[in-house]
């Protein structure tokens, strides 16, 4: 079974949708549909399945909702130039033939390649929010409107670890239609939801289908996985699209599928409403986007811990360890506590953890609902980014040391949450590793934590720099890994 973001012809594939919408007000369309269909024939959940008894039954259809709905959803078209340099006879592979005639018979070939994608219009001035796996990479995005008319679009937020893009349109003082985003805790497995999306680039497609799980996890499509699962049909170029639910808010971004054969099988994911909130509200900010951090390492409760615990059922993060002075240090919160909830929201494991911590408006207070030794308490942590300290103090290395050509930083939490690292980790961390340099060659990586060099402990960067500046006869070095600490030795 293979998960695939959307992207024209995959298979776990990360939807791309395109529409338009009206503006979607409460109360608007959408709930008139919604109350149409909960009063209609509402008897029992044993009633009986009938024939219509009516031409207003008859009539039913969600033709309504998707009419206010479709302008919200957008085509984003994403180009790429790839340049590469060819022969123009394969006799000039040859290196024989090149020591005569040098490179001369090289030319340069530019290929330009395009994908289609989905977008979902979030407010009137052209905010619009896709897939980062739809614009990745794009040279030139284009945004097509349900009116067929063409914008370009600019990237103003690119959230990897969500997989969400936020793009801008210049419509100057026009009002584009466009989608409320719903509340994606109140959404209930059974839920009707659609879909809207360019599948395969058809054209804007609804599909209908309900919520068929929430919370899906460990799906490997992102960082922060919290999925809301459907069985309405999502196909390769969906990616980016709407989910709908029947008042005429987004539940969700399409964003991956299920399959065994690259085409929908009932099994489809959406980034919720609520993280796609979290990274809207993130553009503009200065320093970039910023997520709550706890200050606490745990494990996903088992049905092991739970009974070496006492717990009723395996659900939690149990606490392994805290970060000195950090939030969850000032809560009270200690290992060994098992936290159940965040602000009423349950955290079933440690992804749930993150995505709530995700979730959560930095500034102010949050509860903590947690069992201590079997005692359920409730504490309060201030919400805030992760520690800036130490200081990164990022410096270019050069001159003749193994790690010429690499840039290093002081590790802190707020840098280690930044480059994907362990928040709890310090040291001295590779940032980044010029192609072809020393460095490179001897296949230092982006996240090695330096560890030692000639026996002496790397803990910060000038440590570092005054060990390179020795001129030993060979260079003992301890790098981490992944978990891991390698030694190895360098002559000079």
């Amino acid at each position: 079974m293979l998960f695939l973001p959307m992207r024209l012809g995959y298979s776990l594939v990360m939807q791309n949708v395109g529409l338009n919408s009206g503006s979607i007000k409460r109360g608007g369309i959408g709930v008139t549909l919604a109350l149409i269909l909960m009063s209609v024939g509402a008897t029992s959940a044993s009633a009986q399945l009938r024939v219509p008894s009516s031409q207003r039954e008859i009539l039913l259809s969600f033709a309504p909702l998707v009419r206010e709905a479709g302008p919200a959803v957008v085509n984003v078209l994403a180009s790429r130039v790839q340049t590469r340099r060819v022969f123009r006879s394969p006799i000039f592979d040859d290196p024989f033939f090149r020591q005569f005639f040098g490179d001369t018979e090289q030319q340069e070939q530019t290929r330009e390649s395009q994908s289609v994608g989905s977008g979902v219009v979030v407010e009137s001035d052209g905010l619009i929010v896709t897939n980062h796996h739809v614009i990745e990479g794009a040279d030139e995005i284009t945004v097509v409107l349900s009116d067929r008319r063409q914008f370009a679009a600019k990237i103003v937020r690119d959230d990897e670890r969500t997989d969400l893009a936020i793009l801008q349109i210049d419509i100057g003082e026009e009002r584009l239609p466009y989608l409320e985003l719903s509340d994606s805790e109140i959404l209930e497995v059974g839920e009707l939801v659609l879909a809207i999306g360019n599948p395969f680039g058809v054209g804007q497609t609804v599909t209908s289908g309900i919520v068929s799980a929430l919370a899906r996890t460990n799906r490997g499509i992102s960082d922060l996985n919290f999925f809301i699962q459907t069985d309405a049909a999502i196909n390769p170029g969906n990616s980016g699209g709407a989910l709908i639910r029947m008042d005429g808010t987004l539940a969700g971004i399409n964003t991956a599928i299920f399959s065994q054969t690259g085409g929908s099988q009932g099994v489809g994911f959406a980034i919720p409403a609520n993280m796609v909130r979290t990274v809207i509200n993130s553009v503009g900010a200065v320093g970039g986007l910023q997520r709550p951090w706890l200050g606490a390492e745990g494990q996903t409760v088992t049905a092991d811990v739970a009974s070496q615990l006492g717990l009723d059922r395996p659900a939690g993060v149990l606490i392994t360890s805290i970060y000195p002075n950090g939030p969850a240090d000032r809560s009270g919160l200690r290992p060994g506590d098992v936290i159940l909830a965040i602000d009423n929201r349950p955290v079933d494991d440690g992804v749930s953890l993150n995505f709530r911590l995700a979730t959560t408006e930095l500034g102010g207070f949050s509860a903590l609902s947690i069992v201590r030794t079997g005692q359920t308490l409730d504490l309060t942590f201030p919400v805030e980014p992760p520690s800036e300290e130490p200081a990164p103090d990022t410096t270019l290395l050069s001159g003749r040391t193994p790690f010429s050509g690499s840039t290093v930083a002081n590790l802190s939490p707020a840098l280690a949450q930044a480059i994907g690292s362990d928040t709890f980790a310090q040291g001295v961390v590779i940032t980044q590793v010029d192609a072809g340099s020393i460095a490179a060659r001897l296949n230092m990586q982006v996240l090695d934590i330096i560890r030692e060099i000639n026996g002496a402990d790397i803990d910060n960067v000038q440590v570092l720099n005054r060990a390179l500046d020795e001129d030993p006869d060979a260079w003992i070095i301890a790098i981490e890994r992944d978990g891991e600490v390698t030694r190895f030795t360098v002559t000079n």
